[in-house]
């Protein structure tokens, strides 16, 4: 199924219309999020790349496999070029933050996947950087949107109870990650 099926106007009323589901994570499951939620989408641009991207990834209870492929290459490593598949729980988690926030405007994407070569390289010149980051895995995002702030992102991260938050405000951004939850330099 792709997008093309359905109207701009259906979706954004579809969309608008209920509240986004998040799927299962080991921690507690978007109970603010949990049980409704015909219709998933995400909206991000990088700046690194210039590349946007804005897609329907979930429909009726089912992940569009079409979907999870442009998010898996949007999110590359854009260093090396690498792509994986993004693990779609942290694609739910920032679903979830931006729904909660109501902007309409698109994520600005600093870091999706990083291969071990980048992850070492970033390392080396940022205490910051975890040495098992989960960008490795495919299973964090850093973010920011020029309408809110860190920590109104970072808040909306962090109600979703479904991972890791970081907040980085000296380097305007929020990490959002579907492993453990918890939160830094909160």
């Amino acid at each position: 199924m792709t997008m093309t099926t359905f109207s701009r106007r259906g979706l954004l009323g579809a969309f608008a219309a209920t509240i986004v589901a998040a799927a299962p994570t080991s921690s507690n499951a978007f109970g603010i999020l949990r049980g409704a939620g015909d219709i998933r989408r995400i909206s991000m641009y990088s700046g690194r790349t210039g590349e946007s991207l804005d897609t329907v990834y979930w429909i009726e209870g089912e992940y569009i496999k079409e979907a999870l492929k442009e998010i898996n290459h949007f999110m590359r490593d854009w260093r090396t070029n690498q792509v994986i598949a993004i693990d779609p729980r942290t694609i739910d988690i920032a679903t979830a933050s931006h729904r909660l926030m109501d902007v309409h405007e698109p994520y600005m994407m600093l870091s999706g996947y990083r291969s071990p070569q980048t992850n070492a390289a970033l390392r080396a010149r940022s205490r910051g950087v975890a040495k098992n980051s989960l960008h490795m895995r495919g299973q964090a995002a850093d973010l920011r949107l020029k309408s809110r702030s860190v920590g109104q992102i970072y808040q909306a991260a962090t109600a979703c109870h479904a991972g890791g938050v970081g907040r980085y405000p000296r380097s305007n951004f929020v990490h959002m990650d579907c492993g453990q939850v918890r939160t830094w330099n909160g």
